[in-house]
C-alpha cells in the first residue's frame, strides 16, 4: 500500500481487455456485435411470450421472464461499452463510470443468484411436493420471491460500493479486463483496502452463499425424489421439467467459481481474462436456447 498524501489521484482507468489482439479488433468486434444483438432478442422475446401468453402465466415461466430480463441487462452493462473500445480503440473509463458499471453488473449477477435460487425451489416443490404446489407456490408468494431477489441484489452491491467509494486510486490505472471488476479494481488502490476486502467476504458469504446452497439442496431433493420414480417413462418425464434450469445453473455457477478461485498467476492470467466471457456474454445468449428446447 502507498501513501496516497502526496500523490495525485487518478480520474480514469484504462480497460486493457482484448488490447493484446489488436489483428482480431474488426473480428472480434463483429463477433460481439452478433452475439449482443442476439442475445438481446432471444433474452426478450421470451420476456413478450411470458407477459403476452395466458397459459405462460405461470411461476416456472414468471422465473424465466426475470431472469431473461436480468440477463439483458447484466449484458448491457458491460458489452456496449466493451464494443465501442474494439471499435475506437479508446480504453479509458472514468473512476466514477467504472464503479457504477461494476454496480449494476455486479447488482444484476446477485440477482441472478437469487433467482436460480427461487427457481429451484419451484422445480422443488413441483417435483417432490405436487400436490402442494399450486397452493405453496402460488401467484403471490412468486412475486415476492422475484421481488426479494431483485432487492438482495442491488442491496448487497449499494454496501459494496459505498465503502469501494471511499478508496482512493493514484496509479497505476490499468485493468487488464474487458469490464471493471472487483478485484482488480481493489488492488489498484494506494488506500488501506484490508476493510473493502472484509466487506467483500461478508457480502459474498451472505448475499451468495445461501442462495447457491438452497439450488444445491434444491437439486439433491429433486434427483433423489426422481431416482426413486419406478416407471422409465415418469423419471424422464420429472427431470425433463428441470434440466434446462439445471444445466444453466451449472454453466452460471461453474464459471463463476473457476473464475473467482483460480489462483491469480500470470500463467493463467489469460485464462482468468477470457473465462468471464461465459458468464457475462455466452451465458445470457445460450439460455434461451435452453430453455426453448
Amino acid at each position: 500500500m502507498a501513501d496516497c498524501r502526496n500523490q495525485t489521484a487518478i480520474t480514469e482507468f484504462f480497460l486493457l481487455g482484448f488490447g493484446d489482439l489488436p489483428d482480431l479488433k474488426i473480428l472480434l468486434f463483429l463477433m460481439f456485435l452478433v452475439i449482443y444483438m442476439a442475445t438481446v432478442v432471444g433474452n426478450t422475446l421470451i420476456v413478450v411470450l411470458v407477459v403476452a401468453d395466458q397459459h405462460l402465466h405461470s411461476p416456472m415461466y414468471f422465473f424465466l421472464g426475470n431472469l431473461s430480463c436480468v440477463e439483458t441487462c447484466y449484458t448491457s452493462a458491460i458489452v456496449p461499452r466493451m464494443l465501442a473500445s474494439l471499435l475506437t480503440g479508446d480504453k479509458t473509463i472514468s473512476v466514477s463510470g467504472c464503479i457504477i458499471q461494476l454496480y449494476f453488473f455486479g447488482s444484476l449477477v446477485a440477482t441472478e443468484c437469487y433467482l436460480l435460487a427461487a427457481m429451484s425451489y419451484d422445480r422443488y416443490l413441483a417435483i417432490c411436493k405436487p400436490l402442494h404446489y399450486s397452493t405453496l407456490m402460488n401467484i403471490r408468494f412468486s412475486f415476492q420471491l422475484a421481488a426479494g431477489s431483485w432487492f438482495n441484489g442491488f442491496l448487497a452491491l449499494t454496501i459494496f460500493v459505498l465503502f469501494l467509494s471511499q478508496l482512493i486510486f493514484c496509479g497505476p490505472n490499468e485493468i487488464d479486463y474487458f469490464y471493471c471488476d472487483p478485484l482488480p479494481l481493489i488492488e489498484l488502490s494506494c488506500s488501506d483496502t484490508h476493510l473493502v476486502i472484509l466487506v467483500d467476504f461478508i457480502l459474498a458469504c451472505v448475499f451468495t452463499l445461501p442462495p447457491f446452497l438452497l439450488t444445491l439442496t434444491s437439486y439433491m431433493c429433486i434427483i433423489a425424489t426422481i431416482l426413486r420414480i419406478p416407471s422409465t417413462t415418469g423419471r424422464q418425464k420429472a427431470f425433463s421439467t428441470c434440466s434446462s434450469h439445471l444445466i444453466v445453473v451449472t454453466i452460471f455457477y461453474g464459471t463463476l467459481m473457476i473464475v473467482y478461485m483460480l489462483p491469480k498467476r500470470d500463467t493463467l492470467r489469460d485464462l482468468n481474462k477470457v473465462l468471464p466471457l461465459c458468464y457475462t456474454v455466452l451465458t445470457p445468449l445460450v439460455n434461451p436456447l435452453i430453455y426453448s428446447l
